[in-house]
């Protein structure tokens, strides 16, 4: 079985082809961050329109690359939620309208059971169940996984996620946009020690996390202090170890609560290089392992898409000849597959 994905939830439109038995066989990626440095964040009417003219031809792409016809393609994939509305439509929409026109089903996937699917590309993925980290620039929760499909969320940022507070606390820094990358950088410069960031909501019990403190912190930080090169570094390099030593605290008490000891880290944040030390710190001291997706599918992408969808198009899933898109879709409404 062959399946197209699309991928268009927010500024990056993604198309790939996986084939169950030969594995992920074409890619194709496009971002949008050029177009919208200038305005310093993603806009939303300027993300669809930019998705409008991007996908067919990344379709074409994936298409070619694969060197496969519309004919080989068993079904389609698209991302239906959550995400921007207007661009969910987008690939919504056409890959309903490609799946009509190629007389083959669709089905509507989860954006974020996509990321958390992303390690299965891998040689060497991960055998359930597992504790899964997905951090992001919009969502940062931890979920228990026993299955696909049987999740439970076991805590989540009751405020920004953390790929948002990366971004914001990046801009107060004077980086360009997108800055979560660039802080990261900046942060290997850092001087450890020299600023000390709070861990946010770890002194209860609890997984539910807080990050806009830190934006809070960190503005206090900046402001008073000099705006040298290193003063910079060392402020990135605090905040980004705040984060990062809070997401590894909840992680063990996730472990700790359900008594698993595999780890998944998907979405945008897991690409942290920090973050993954910090992990595979945890995962050591417990006698664990640590897994997550190689870095050009940490960010959002078709071939996970593509996955997810593959999965639940063999569980006899399709959207029918409707179309979906649902901005705000909690993932633990989803159903198991059989």
């Amino acid at each position: 079985m062959r399946i197209l994905g699309i991928e268009t939830s927010c500024d990056e439109t993604g198309v790939a082809i996986y084939d169950d038995e030969k594995g992920l066989l074409s890619h194709q990626l496009y971002s949008q961050v050029k177009l919208h440095a200038d305005y310093g964040g993603v806009v939303p009417e300027l993300a669809s329109r930019d998705h409008v003219k991007k996908t067919i031809p990344l379709v074409k792409e994936a298409l070619k690359e694969a060197n496969l016809t519309s004919a080989d393609i068993d079904g389609i994939a698209y991302t239906a939620g959550p995400g921007l509305v207007g661009a969910l439509l987008v690939g919504a929409t056409i890959g309903r309208s490609i799946a009509y026109a190629w007389d083959v089903p669709a089905v509507p996937v989860h954006h974020m059971e996509g990321h958390l699917l992303a390690p299965m590309l891998e040689d060497n993925p991960p055998p359930f169940p597992f504790i899964a980290l997905l951090v992001s620039g919009g969502h940062t929760m931890i979920v228990e996984v026993k299955a696909i499909g049987e999740y439970q969320i076991l805590g989540e940022s009751i405020d920004d996620a953390a790929g948002e507070a990366f971004d914001k606390t990046a801009k107060l820094m004077g980086l360009d946009y997108p800055g979560g990358p660039l802080l990261s950088r900046l942060a290997e410069k850092g001087t450890p020690g020299r600023f000390k960031f709070p861990r946010p909501m770890t002194d209860r019990p609890g997984l539910d996390m807080s990050f806009s403190g830190l934006k809070t912190f960190a503005a206090n930080t900046i402001s008073g202090n000099d705006n040298d090169e290193q003063t910079r570094a060392d402020i990135a390099y605090a905040f980004q170890e705040a984060v990062c030593a809070t997401l590894a605290i909840k992680c063990k008490r996730a472990l700790q609560q359900t008594g698993m000891k595999r780890i998944v880290i998907a979405g945008g944040v897991s690409a942290n290089k920090q973050l993954r030390l910090e992990l595979e710190a945890l995962a050591k001291k417990v006698g664990g392992e640590v897994y997550y997706p190689r870095t050009e599918f940490c960010t959002d992408n078709g071939a996970m898409i593509a996955y997810a969808g593959m999965q639940r198009l063999k569980n006899g899933e399709t959207s029918g000849l409707g179309v979906k898109a649902q901005p705000r879709w909690p993932i633990d409404q989803l159903e198991p597959i059989a």
